[in-house]
């Protein structure tokens, strides 16, 4: 069963490194997943500096492989020789089968994104946040900026009733 639980940036054991705010913006979404991610040489490092950009980044499942594309990890500066990577290459997901295979016949049937969310340490391990998403129309995101607006002026003309 895919987890949905969100780490917590003032919990101990999960520190965010790196959120992807566009996606909540640009689309819906439906489903969230936790995943391990297979890192090479320094990108460790990188990740504890900070040093990561999931901007641009998407998901995909080939060959039965889940895939995170357009990531950009920033290389670590005292690396050298074996521990340099490629920035920007392609890096492996960790899911279980039955899950990848769920993810890829719902993003097939009802063409949807794998869009990563947000990318943090869980007891050492660097997880990434993954969602299922439908992407926005123009006019969905004006509704959801108005709704937000709405919101919030709400939420301040509350705090102010109270504050008397």
């Amino acid at each position: 069963m895919p987890s949905k639980t969100k780490p917590s940036s003032r919990d101990g054991n999960n520190r965010r490194i790196a959120l992807n705010r566009r996606a909540r913006h640009e689309y819906d979404i439906l489903e969230t997943f936790e995943c391990g991610i297979e890192l090479r040489g320094a990108e460790v490092k990188a990740l504890r500096a900070g040093q990561v950009s999931l901007q641009d980044a998407y998901a995909r499942v080939d060959h039965a492989e889940l895939w995170l594309i357009g990531a950009h990890f920033a290389p670590y500066e005292h690396a050298t020789g074996f521990g340099r990577v490629d920035p920007d290459r392609t890096r492996k997901l960790l899911m279980h089968r039955h899950e990848i295979d769920e993810l890829a016949g719902r993003v097939a049937q009802q063409s949807l994104t794998l869009v990563p969310l947000a990318l943090y340490f869980t007891e050492g391990r660097a997880k990434l946040e993954l969602a299922l998403a439908r992407g926005r129309r123009l006019y969905d995101k004006r509704r959801a900026l108005a709704e937000r607006d709405a919101n919030r002026e709400a939420a301040r003309v509350i705090r102010e009733y109270q504050r008397r």
